[in-house]
């Protein structure tokens, strides 16, 4: 494995969710500001085709985040090839609508999988060694969809909620070791899946604005990264009002029967 070296390496970072949407944007910002990125996700040929586009730079990990042994498998692979990491964004996540109407277990599983087991099957390991160590930088992906219950996005929400009270409950002892722990809250993003939606999506960016955003967040040493800054403006005023409010409000968002 070939890894460039120079005055501009910033170091390594771990991306998991990177074949596609934030994820992959992200990886491909972060090579060219001049990190080494492990890229994990499903699709071997997604990887490989990512890795192309900066050879040198950005470097294949295959995993399911599910698979709670192949994730430190691939963890300590990772630092075995490129050296200890000193950053890792965990933004593997899916999405599929659902809500009352049609709720279902099996579909909310499936999003607790990825979304929730599949950060923590990535933070046992990154928590373990930099704690150890007494430096790192971990971010979770989480969603504006976590501050508010909102029809259709039920146990997505759910989940984004869990992401984000996980890492507020952890980050003070991280920093005892010296470790950041940070919370990315993306509004609507154009990714393969809000190309599900078929409902409008206020103040929807691009994947290459919202990696902009948390590199930009990254840096600044901000705990919570969150934008668009009208999507910021707006949720969290809605969380701020009474819930006979809120609710008068969200009722608007049901659509009939589905």
């Amino acid at each position: 494995m070939s890894v460039m070296t120079g005055k501009d390496a910033k170091g390594t970072v771990w991306i998991t969710g990177a074949s596609s949407g934030i994820g992959r944007a992200l990886a491909l910002r972060l090579a060219r500001s001049g990190w080494h990125v492990a890229a994990s996700a499903r699709s071997v040929e997604a990887l490989e085709a990512l890795a192309n586009e900066q050879a040198g730079r950005i470097f294949p990990y295959p995993l399911d985040v599910t698979d709670m042994a192949g994730t430190k498998r691939v963890h300590r692979q990772i630092e075995r090839d490129l050296g200890a990491l000193d950053m890792a964004v965990l933004a593997a996540g899916t999405y599929k609508r659902d809500g009352a109407f049609d709720f279902s277990a099996e579909t909310a599983q499936s999003m607790i999988s990825v979304n929730l087991q599949g950060t923590l099957n990535a933070l046992e390991p990154l928590l373990e060694t930099m704690m150890q160590r007494g430096r790192g930088k971990i971010a979770v992906m989480a969603s504006v969809a976590g501050y508010n219950g909102l029809p259709g996005g039920a146990s997505y929400g759910a989940t984004k909620a869990a992401l984000n009270n996980l890492c507020e409950a952890m980050k003070p002892e991280a920093e005892r070791r010296n470790v950041s722990l940070n919370i990315i809250n993306p509004g609507f993003v154009d990714t393969p899946l809000t190309a599900r939606n078929d409902f409008p999506m206020p103040f929807l960016i691009s994947a290459e604005e919202a990696a902009a955003a948390i590199e930009e967040g990254l840096d600044s040493g901000r705990y919570e990264i969150i934008f668009p800054w009208k999507m910021k403006i707006a949720i969290k005023l809605l969380h701020a009002l009474p819930s006979a409010v809120r609710f008068a409000i969200t009722r608007k968002l049901v659509r009939d029967g589905n």
